[in-house]
């Protein structure tokens, strides 16, 4: 016969400490409690029990487990005076469950105050002190005029029976003493002191020969010179308060662009732009740089045209934009270029961003070389040629208001863009100017003498819908996509950048005062808005916003609207702006999928770039033309050399030429090419060299 022996269940609590628990304040206490259970335990926690109100439902404490034996600690550091209470620890296993409850109390000095209380032309003192434990009273009379007496010269009046006025469980106590005064001595002092075993407190009166009146003694805080000194450090506290919200308020230096490292639903992580590694292949000797006129310039530093001698081959001479901070930026300021720096070199070359050529990062203040966009940003772009434009509104009931121009030049016509040959006649169209002066010479529009037209605006939009959704496979995030950070070089090829290193935002109406930061609220997603969320989807409104600028040939977004209550009423209840004038109906659909409420809901850029791909072969078949061959380049940005053939455009009435094909129909967002400098002529003053120019690489992983 065999016998199992099955010991039956049990579950014990214990702790070696004092149930009842009295503790300094600010001192630190650990709860242990000691649990043996069989079987194991199932479940345990510590619970703070009250009185106080406040919120301990995530407390500190750790745990030990040995084979049926448990060893629960609980920590309070820094005890205050809202954590005396009742702490209890509970456990349940297949016995049962059972529980542990600790009392603490914390210790408290004595806090005094004494007050004079007149009976029928006498009167009393009253002392009444708190603290835990229960304050005992002493009464002190000394002679003379002083904030405390002399131990040696102290007349003692013990009161051993001291009234209770308030006694509550973990809180402190309260007594109150009373020294019945007969008559009153000239010229003496009266101290109450109360002391515990946490400390000792008093507060002393005196009785000025002033009739039978107590005052409390003289203080020395409120002689004329401390008075005089404490005004002046409250004056300069106040000064120091206004300096620094000054600072706080003015504008700093910050790099826009941001990449992914992770997300889960909205929360997104995102890469410390200072931890990227810099390759030192970029680096460029300073001394190789020849700086040109400025090409912009703001709060924070300023973007300068140069000339590289030696760049990517020693002896290539080439036209760039140098990025540098003043000479008054601060190390955060310094960072921040160090770390846009860093991102272009982590993001890698695409046609459609402005490339990063070199850097000067040693030996003196960082300089940042980038492509030279010979014809400046979009916006400023589209504004200038705006009466140059070739065709009609395409908002109804518009009077184009056309006039001829007449040229005598030849155009030969490429896939690439224009150049112009020979002495034949062309007449162009474009909108009647409203000003008393045509202001549109070929000077006035920066070497590009050629009209707009509606393929251009197709064009620019499918390039920067290609540098975006460059970004977005790099996990970047622009935040600050509009036509102002667009900018154009020669071929009129579209660009996406960031100029806000030489732009003053302080004087920069697009840029509204939200919190402590100036933000481009009217190109701003609603989540960016109101929940301060950026992510590519908030990238593809802006974009929206910027089609819309393209397309309505740089007006302002949200014309006649200010930046308002209203205006985010607006926002938040699904407003979208009307057809500007040049957009087709299927580009003004595109806009309004970019703005819907749900990020959701709006198209990627890849499949922004499908659409306006569609769109542009769809304008190609409506006006009859035919796109010549022409060379093409993968989302990485480089591209070959087209293939030129010349034609004769047509006159007025015959439709308007196309410019471009706007995208290779292929899976993924491929640039066009449009570079008229390689036909023999640099429009923009970039030099022969540079289409074969080199430029060192970083290895990029996803």
């Amino acid at each position: 016969m065999v016998f199992r022996v099955v010991e039956s269940a049990y579950l014990n609590l214990t702790t070696e400490q004092n149930l009842l628990q009295e503790v300094a304040m600010g001192e630190k206490l650990n709860l242990q409690v000691i649990v043996e259970a069989y079987p194991g335990l199932q479940v345990f926690n510590w619970t703070y029990l009250g009185p106080f109100s406040n919120d301990k439902s995530k407390l500190n404490f750790a745990t030990i487990e040995d084979t049926y034996r448990y060893t629960s600690t609980l920590y309070l550091p820094r005890l205050k005076p809202d954590e005396a209470g009742r702490y209890s620890f509970w456990a349940r296993n297949a016995r049962g469950e059972d529980a542990l409850t600790f009392n603490l109390t914390l210790q408290y000095p004595p806090e005094v105050r004494v007050a004079w209380n007149p009976i029928n032309g006498s009167g009393a003192l009253l002392c009444d002190a708190s603290g835990y434990p229960q304050p005992d009273v002493t009464w002190v009379q000394c002679s003379g005029h002083t904030d405390r007496c002399d131990e040696a010269q102290a007349l003692v009046f013990e009161d051993p029976h001291p009234e209770i006025l308030s006694q509550k469980p973990f809180h402190k106590v309260t007594v109150r003493s009373l020294l019945v005064m007969g008559t009153l001595e000239h010229n003496r002092t009266y101290e109450c002191r109360a002391h515990n075993s946490a400390g000792n407190s008093s507060q002393a009166f005196s009785h000025i020969s002033v009739g039978t009146s107590i005052q409390p003694p003289e203080e020395p805080l409120f002689t004329p010179v401390l008075v005089a000194c404490v005004s002046v450090m409250v004056l300069l506290l106040l000064l120091l308060m206004l300096l620094l919200y000054k600072y706080k308020q003015k504008p700093k230096y910050r790099v826009r662009w941001k990449i992914i490292e992770s997300y889960e639903g909205n929360n997104y992580t995102f890469i410390d732009p200072t931890q990227l590694p810099y390759n030192e292949k970029w680096e460029f000797p300073r001394n190789n740089l020849q700086f040109g006129k400025t090409l912009g310039a703001g709060a924070f530093g300023k973007v300068v045209e140069a000339t590289a001698f030696g760049l990517g081959k020693e002896d290539a001479v080439l036209k760039v934009a140098v990025k540098m901070l003043k000479s008054t930026a601060h190390t955060d300021e310094k960072e921040a270029l160090m770390s846009e720096l860093k991102i272009m070199s982590h993001l890698g070359q695409h046609e459609n961003i402005v490339n990063l050529l070199g850097a000067c990062t040693h030996g003196g203040p960082v300089l940042v070389i980038t492509e030279y966009c010979c014809y400046g940003d979009l916006l400023n772009f589209l504004r200038r040629k705006a009466e140059a434009m070739l065709g009609p509104s395409l908002s109804p009931g518009q009077d184009p208001g056309y006039k001829n121009i007449h040229l005598e030049k030849k155009y030969v016509r490429r896939d690439s863009g224009f150049s112009s040959q020979g002495v034949d006649t062309y007449v162009e169209m474009r909108p009647v100017s409203t000003s008393s002066n045509d202001s549109f010479s070929e000077q006035d529009l920066d070497k590009d003498g050629w009209p707009l037209e509606l393929q251009d605006l197709l064009h620019f939009s499918s390039q920067v819908a290609q540098g975006m959704a460059f970004l977005a496979s790099k996990n970047c995030i622009h935040r600050d996509v509009a036509a102002r950070n667009v900018l154009l070089t020669s071929g009129r090829v579209a660009k996406i950048g960031d100029f806000g290193l030489a732009r003053d935002i302080m004087n920069d109406s697009n840029y509204i005062v939200k919190g402590n930061a100036r933000l481009p609220v009217k190109w701003m997603a609603p989540e960016s808005i109101f929940d301060c969320v950026y992510t590519v989807q908030s990238d593809v409104w802006s974009y929206g916003i910027l089609l819309w600028e393209i397309f309505s040939l740089g007006l302002n977004p949200y014309p006649g609207i200010l930046v308002n209550s209203k205006f985010y009423k607006l926002v938040k209840d699904g407003y979208q702006m009307a057809q500007p004038a040049f957009a087709p109906k299927n580009i003004y659909s595109i806009m309004q999928a970019c703005w819907a409420l749900e990020p959701t809901d709006r198209p990627t850029f890849q499949q922004i770039c499908s659409l306006l791909q569609e769109q542009a072969q769809e304008d190609s078949r409506e006006r009859g033309y035919t796109n010549l061959p022409s060379g093409s380049s993968s989302g990485g940005g480089s591209s070959s050399e087209p293939e030129e053939e010349s034609s004769t455009l047509p006159g007025p009435g015959s439709g308007t030429a196309i410019m471009s094909q706007m995208a290779a129909k292929s899976s993924g967002c491929s640039a066009q090419s449009r570079h008229p400098e390689l036909e023999g002529g640099d429009t923009c003053g970039w030099p022969h060299q540079a289409s074969s120019m080199h430029f060192p690489k970083l290895t990029h992983h996803n």
